[in-house]
């Protein structure tokens, strides 16, 4: 175990990563926050405990320990923006998802602690995911990446309207073979309990941009699911064991198509 992350080595082509599960928050960090944030509220709750059967499957599990508010893994290290034209938070986010203030006044981190977070907190979680990939693809020819998010259904600061239950990405095709991409949608379309869309307005992050190339025998997928498929409303959000249950049956049979499918 890694002081910043924990890796569960699986024994078949398929890595399990959920980056913004943490919910602690290092303490020269806290210092500068406002007390709100000590709550991190936009964490990926229990997203570790919904995605547990990997183990089961001979999946890897990668999980990190901190808040995303600490350093947020999935942005690149240049902290351009996933989405431009649109509010972003950035790799050492600044803000809520609500658009308000994370830090006390003029305690924002500067370009100097952004590149000490990187160093400390982002860089150890993506030797370790890349390393994982490498080993993987080395032992079974390929390796398949599904990078697991959930989020409240409604942000208006950071979009429209309510999200769709499931928001399938694949950076609109390109980080994943045009046959598994069809075979996931199938999966989300042959079932009727949760709403879903593919390359929307989540098409994948820096993890899935990234890792992404099918060219290189490596395939990436994100999911990004609303709170209530698998959380009862409250903050901070609390498990729901039968909406979970659901939940965790559609994501599971995605991995299982993963598992199965061959370059």
């Amino acid at each position: 175990m890694n002081e910043t992350y924990t890796l569960h080595r699986g024994t078949r082509p398929l890595v399990i990563s959920v980056p913004h599960a943490g919910t602690e928050i290092a303490p020269e960090v806290a210092a500068a926050l406002l007390p709100r944030a000590l709550a991190v509220e936009d964490c990926d709750w229990h997203l570790d405990r919904l995605y547990d059967f990997a183990a089961e499957l001979g999946a890897s599990l990668i999980v990190p320990r901190y808040a995303r508010y600490v350093a947020d893994l999935n942005r690149p290290p240049e902290n351009t923006p996933m989405y431009p034209g649109q509010n972003n938070t950035e790799l050492c986010p600044t803000r809520f998802f609500s658009g308000e203030p994370l830090y006390r006044d003029g305690r924002a981190p500067d370009e100097a602690e952004v590149q000490r977070r990187v160093a400390s907190y982002w860089r150890p979680y993506h030797e370790a995911l890349q390393g994982e990939l490498a080993r993987l693809r080395a032992e079974h020819g390929h390796a398949v990446l599904f990078d697991g998010h959930s989020i409240a259904a409604e942000l208006p600061w950071l979009f429209e309207g309510r999200l769709p239950d499931l928001n399938l990405g694949t950076a609109a095709g390109h980080a994943c073979a045009p046959a598994l991409r069809e075979r996931l949608a199938a999966v989300l379309a042959a079932q009727s309990r949760f709403g879903h869309v593919v390359d929307g307005r989540f098409k994948g992050g820096y993890i899935t941009r990234h890792y992404g190339r099918p060219q290189d025998g490596v395939h990436a997928v994100q999911m990004e699911m609303t709170w209530p498929c698998y959380l009862a409303e409250a903050m901070p959000p609390v498990w729901d064991a039968a909406r979970a249950a659901d939940a965790r049956a559609v994501l599971r049979t995605l991995a299982e198509t993963m598992l199965a499918w061959r370059p």
